[in-house]
């Protein structure tokens, strides 16, 4: 099936058609340049191309597909197959049962392949039983369109095939891996294996990660939407009520979130999650990363200025009438003392990224940051990175629900606005403490609580700055949400820069 002239044919004539089809390809908006296949590496009686996406502006972009041909009759997906003749079908051979088998085989006996001058490893993990043999298990394609291809074995295991190649191993399976076979955390779909493309001198590539199939419930963002369903309907009439219920399930995300942590925070592992100090070119990064956030957004800003609403404009007026004020609380990032430690984190961590399961939470999707590169998505942070990730999840969850309802659109918005941040305050107040508390006091994370604050602080106005940018080029009508969130973080840093005032029994000093 596969000599130059083919592989011509199909840069040429095929491919240029089918990725543009594909969910997958990240590439569809940009101007396509070449699709050109770098290696073919044969893998049972299919063949995994990688394939060089290049742009005629930016840099290029390598994709994984895996092919095979199977008879003119059987059926198969129409957006799975490339091509056609009178008697064989070229396909993604994710829709072959045998390519699926050969995957599952090759990780069950931790196989290694080798092609040419590199090598295909496949590892198995703890979450794999041995009861689940080759001969045993039956698989299938998920019928989710995303940015990766999603197999399932046996209704036991998921796979994920990464479509999207980085020349680093992806940060999802050393994470997954790491909790799995290094800590008691079991809150997540324990790692199963992997596939990883090695080359001499070069990065590993990550193919492909099995782990433990979840049935879940719902994600978080949709079990927290139900709370304030029951929430919402009160406020109407003027009832401000919370069911227990809710405490103890935002305590348990809490309690789970720091276990999660506990789990990562690992002195003596090697080095990739050793913990590390706030350094010097750590803190630098930070205060660069913040300041390039801050440049950007108030420019945006000032661009869509008279786009929006008069209330969200009275926000806008007062984040960047603070920006000497940010600055200089920003700055402090270089001087403060800080003997608190890092980790590896979670890194895109908020309500959808956590299931529920028989009253528990499982916490899913490792790969971090969307928008960083793979090389940041590895840098350790403070966990109250993924703390303020969540807690802003939390203010979106209750100011999309109640700004945006019918049960609460003849109330003022005004009105709204105090009910909604009591209710997020709760929440917040109740998920930090629980979380606090899972590490039991002093632990080596947290070395005080002065710098718990201001490190709390630090990533909450990051992460607002961030959706700012993000509500302005797509949603509009959002953007008083993370504007708000900005406005609480100035509020608190005008706090900690008031004299102190002490009342004692002689008089006021």
């Amino acid at each position: 099936m596969i000599n130059d002239n083919y592989i011509n044919h199909l840069e040429t004539n095929v491919f240029p058609n089918y990725f543009n089809t594909c969910r997958w390809f990240a590439g569809k908006a940009r101007a396509q340049k070449e699709f050109q296949v770098q290696h073919s590496l044969p893998f049972g009686n299919a063949c995994i191309m990688i394939v060089e996406v290049s742009y005629y502006d930016g840099p290029s972009e390598f994709y994984q597909l895996p092919l095979t041909e199977v008879s003119h009759n059987t059926e198969i997906p129409e957006k799975g197959i490339l091509e056609k003749t009178d008697s064989t079908q070229l396909i993604d051979a994710i829709y072959d049962e045998g390519f699926r088998k050969e995957l599952y085989t090759n990780i069950f006996k931790s196989s290694h392949l080798i092609s040419g001058s590199s090598l295909l490893t496949s590892q198995k993990g703890k979450g794999l039983s041995e009861s689940d043999t080759p001969e045993s298990i039956d698989s299938w394609v998920l019928p989710v369109d995303s940015s990766n291809s999603a197999m399932l074995f046996g209704g036991k295991y998921f796979l994920k095939l990464y479509r999207k190649l980085f020349d680093q191993t992806n940060p999802e399976v050393e994470m997954v891996s790491f909790l799995t076979q290094h800590s008691g955390f079991s809150n997540i779909p324990a790692y199963a294996g992997s596939i990883t493309w090695q080359r001499k001198g070069l990065p590993d590539v990550t193919l492909g990660m099995m782990q433990q199939a979840i049935r879940a419930d719902k994600d978080n963002w949709v079990l927290t939407g139900d709370f304030l369903n029951d929430f919402m309907y009160g406020v109407p009439s003027g009832l401000f009520s919370i069911k227990e219920g809710v405490f103890e399930q935002v305590a348990l995300l809490g309690k789970r979130t720091g276990e999660m942590h506990l789990g990562l925070y690992a002195p003596g592992a090697e080095e990739a999650f050793a913990p590390e100090a706030f350094d010097a070119s750590y803190r630098a990064f930070l205060l660069g990363r913040l300041t390039d956030l801050l440049d950007r957004r108030y420019a945006l800003l000032i661009d869509n200025y008279q786009k929006l609403d008069e209330p969200t404009q009275r926000l806008a007026w007062i984040f960047m009438e603070a920006r000497e004020l940010i600055d200089d609380f920003a700055h402090e990032m270089l001087t403060r003392p800080l003997e608190s430690l890092r980790v590896r984190i979670h890194g895109d961590y908020h309500l959808g990224q956590v299931l529920t399961q028989n009253g528990d939470f499982i916490i899913i999707d490792f790969e971090g940051e969307p928008e960083a590169t793979i090389a940041e998505r590895k840098i350790k942070h403070s966990p109250f990175k993924d703390v303020a990730g969540m807690i802003r999840s939390y203010h979106y969850a209750v100011s999309a629900k109640l700004f945006d309802s019918n049960e609460t659109k003849y109330i003022s918005p005004e009105k709204l606005q105090v009910v909604s941040d009591r209710w997020y305050k709760l929440m917040r107040d109740t998920y930090l403490e629980a979380y606090l508390e899972a590490f039991g006091w002093p632990h080596p994370l947290f070395k005080s609580q002065n710098e718990i604050n201001f490190l709390l602080l630090f990533f909450l106005l990051e992460k607002a700055v961030y959706e700012l940018g993000y509500e302005i080029s797509y949603r509009p009508s959002w953007v008083n949400i993370p504007l708000r969130g900005i406005v609480e973080v100035i509020r608190e840093i005008e706090k900690l820069k008031e004299p102190i005032v002490r009342i004692s029994r002689l008089g006021v000093s």
